[in-house]
């Protein structure tokens, strides 16, 4: 990243700016490298939401109406394949991550960022381009589903540290709370258009069709890293490639206590209120949809964060952003809780609009918090630290989510799990002052 005067291959700004003059909205924007790769990212995104969609209803459709007896102490039960099917599927997302997540981290902080994401990306594309053929020709079966849905994974293992940590290169650090608030909403702008679009391709068309355009849309983000100015060097030159960095990484994160009481908010609250993927069974059984429907419910959380996110992007600033972060988990909790009431599709939507807000709130602080206390060295692994809780809390919570659900039911799943977060809000709060008190500055620890 230059100093004085920043270019970052885009709009040029300077220092003489004074400390009181207000930054532009949308700030980062104007350079020209990030809007590059905001836009690729966008493209992508769309596709690999189109896709989530549509593996969801593939595996729900194949096992749609069978039961599975699990024998345990002498008793058979009588468990629904569909919600275990589903379930299964965030256990076969989180374990590339727990594998890969810490190399993908070291390697993000120890070469050229941007190659590394464009071989993550190729990989990626790969691996939808696999899922397609085998689809239309008629040869997936659950294990192959699986199977691919976990190399899709051990790609983003890759992709995300180098993704995050490549951010504040893009743009200067006085505007990368702007950045990463138009991350979130480019992230959740995709996840409104991708399940609404995936929706209606599974209901009109082979479920194929859908994995074959996440294929292509690869290419957007590739073309955008291609075309992009930034060149930059590794950013820990020195580090090397051994357990000692690993360990360096993870140290640094764990003393941080700020950040680490970030991650255990963020995993706790994620692994309880993960309701998205029982969603096909929301949808079928509580709110009588069908593919389309399903489609349109997918879209609420993202409706909720993009309007709370494109907020957060205008705002100039957010103050007092310790509370805001446990305020927003909070509600995203409380939220999910009422949600898994709902047997009305509007009030349903309304409040699963709400956890997506609320999510938003919280991730767009995080990520500021996490960049602004990370030396730039030890960013790609502090992401990929991070990332093996903001990916395995849905993710094992998905798993959760449908061993529960499977055995006493959906809406007692998603009930009990909204009313824990709370609880361990209130814990985090608690037992990290630190970001209770935390103000949008580089914080001290306590």
């Amino acid at each position: 990243m230059q100093n004085h005067a920043h270019s970052c291959g885009g709009k040029r700004l300077t220092l003489n700016q004074t400390a009181n003059t207000p930054p532009p909205r949308l700030a980062a924007l104007q350079y020209r490298d990030f809007r590059l790769f905001w836009i690729g990212r966008f493209l992508s995104t769309i596709g690999s939401q189109m896709q989530l969609i549509a593996v969801n209803w593939h595996i729900f459709a194949l096992l749609r109406g069978q039961v599975f007896t699990l024998s345990l102490l002498g008793r058979e039960f009588d468990l629904g394949a569909e919600a275990l099917g589903l379930g299964t599927l965030g256990l076969v997302r989180i374990v590339p991550i727990v594998l890969f997540a810490l190399l993908g981290g070291l390697l993000a902080d120890t070469v050229d960022r941007r190659k590394l994401l464009i071989w993550a990306q190729v990989a990626a594309m790969f691996f939808a381009a696999a899922l397609a053929i085998l689809t239309l020709n008629g040869r997936i079966t659950i294990p192959l589903i699986y199977l691919l849905t976990a190399a899709g994974s051990a790609a983003a293992a890759f992709d995300e540290p180098a993704r995050q940590s490549i951010v504040p290169n893009l743009v200067p650090k006085k505007h990368l709370t702007n950045a990463v608030s138009l991350n979130t909403m480019l992230w959740e702008l995709a996840t409104i258009i991708g399940p609404a679009l995936g929706g209606v391709l599974v209901g009109s068309f082979d479920v194929g069709m859908v994995y074959a355009v996440n294929a292509v849309s690869f290419t957007a983000v590739i073309i955008a890293l291609l075309l992009m100015n930034y060149r930059g060097k590794p950013a820990a030159i020195s580090t090397g490639l051994g357990w000692s960095a690993l360990v360096e990484g993870f140290q640094f994160t764990y003393r941080t206590r700020i950040i680490w009481g970030t991650m255990l908010l963020d995993f706790m609250a994620t692994f309880f209120s993960s309701a998205r993927t029982m969603l096909p069974i929301v949808a079928t059984d509580l709110l009588g949809l069908g593919p389309a429907g399903y489609g349109l419910l997918a879209t609420a959380q993202s409706v909720g964060a993009l309007i709370a996110g494109g907020v957060m992007a205008l705002r100039r600033d957010i103050y007092r952003q310790g509370a805001v972060l446990l305020i927003s988990v909070a509600v995203y909790g409380a939220a999910t809780a009422l949600f898994g009431f709902s047997t009305i599709f509007w009030l349903s939507y309304l409040l699963f609009a709400l956890t997506g807000a609320g999510d938003t709130v919280s991730t767009v602080i995080r990520g500021t918090l996490r960049q602004l206390n990370t030396p730039d060295h030890l960013r790609g692994r502090m992401t990929s630290v991070n990332m093996m809780f903001f990916m395995g809390g849905p993710q094992l919570g998905e798993l959760e989510a449908g061993l529960v659900a499977a055995a006493f039911g959906v809406p007692f799943a998603i009930i009990t799990g909204g009313v824990i977060t709370v609880a361990l809000t209130g814990v985090i709060a608690w037992r990290y002052p630190s970001l209770r008190h935390y103000v949008g500055q580089p914080a001290v620890d306590e």
